[in-house]
């Protein structure tokens, strides 16, 4: 019969000895492909570079999705949006509402 320590001795170099061969085939298993969700998110991280807080919440949600995200308009498209709201609430035509947009998109 083996002496205590002997059989200890024994346990310890069997499972330093199959520890490594498991450790071995970990590391020789080759690297997964990205999930499409995974490849989503790594190409929505990068088209939202800038945005911060709300805005980039946001946009992300709506990439993840797979939703076009929304245009913002510039200041000049904002200013003929409103000055057109104006003059259709005003109900003008021809050259009154030419006349009207003129001084809205000046002022």
């Amino acid at each position: 019969m083996l002496s205590c320590n002997r059989k200890l001795a024994l346990a310890f170099a069997l499972s330093v000895g199959f520890g490594g061969a498991a450790l071995a085939q970990t590391a020789a298993q080759p690297a997964k492909a990205p999930t499409a969700q995974q490849q989503r998110m790594t190409e929505c991280n990068k088209a939202a570079e800038g945005k911060k807080g709300d805005d980039r919440k946001t946009f992300m949600s709506s990439c993840l999705k797979g939703e076009a995200p929304a245009k913002s308009l510039t200041p000049q498209q904002q200013k003929m949006k409103d000055c057109n709201a104006k003059a259709g609430e005003q109900k003008l035509t021809g050259d009154k509402r030419k006349t009207f947009m003129s001084t809205c998109l000046k002022g």
